[in-house]
């Protein structure tokens, strides 16, 4: 039995490659930064509401006029609640990274905001030919995120004067 999927109790961790992560410095982004980094990658987490617990879906997005937009099918769960919720805008959060596994440095995304279902017919089929699914589903719907708060951080290696 362990706590990491392959390894047993009492069997020592993989020893640590040299060169590899160490304690990161974390640097705030400007708002401007940070979406410019959410475009330069296309999957991206959104985080919404069911049953007023919190949920998260991988997701691939576009960004379009500083709004993010998903595409979803009609039995998904946030294309249901932002149905649901008539003419309000939905609460979500959406996140995106690159962040290598090795090294540990990149940067992470996150941005909150208000979802609404798109409706507008031409803006739909504009939506459909900017942003292909990447899961096999017929994909008929998009949301639209209009962000509110924009947050993120590089992780760099700590320079070495201020250590």
């Amino acid at each position: 039995m362990s706590d990491e999927p392959g390894r047993e109790i009492g069997t020592a961790a993989p020893a640590a490659r040299p060169g590899l992560a160490g304690p990161r410095r974390s640097v705030a982004l400007d708002s401007a930064e940070a979406l410019r980094l959410l475009g330069s990658v296309s999957v991206g987490r959104i985080v919404f509401t069911r049953c007023a617990l919190p949920t998260v879906r991988p997701v691939n997005h576009v960004l379009d006029g500083g709004g993010i937009v998903i595409r979803t099918h009609e039995g998904a769960a946030l294309t249901l609640h932002t149905q649901d919720a008539d003419a309000r805008d939905v609460v979500v959060a959406y996140e995106a990274d690159a962040i290598d596994p090795e090294t540990h440095l990149g940067w992470c995304v996150v941005v909150t905001g208000f979802a609404r279902l798109v409706t507008d017919a031409r803006e739909l089929a504009r939506y459909r030919a900017m942003l292909h699914p990447w899961v096999q589903q017929t994909m008929d719907y998009a949301v639209r995120i209009s962000p509110d708060l924009i947050t993120g951080i590089r992780l760099t290696v700590p320079d070495e004067t201020t250590v």
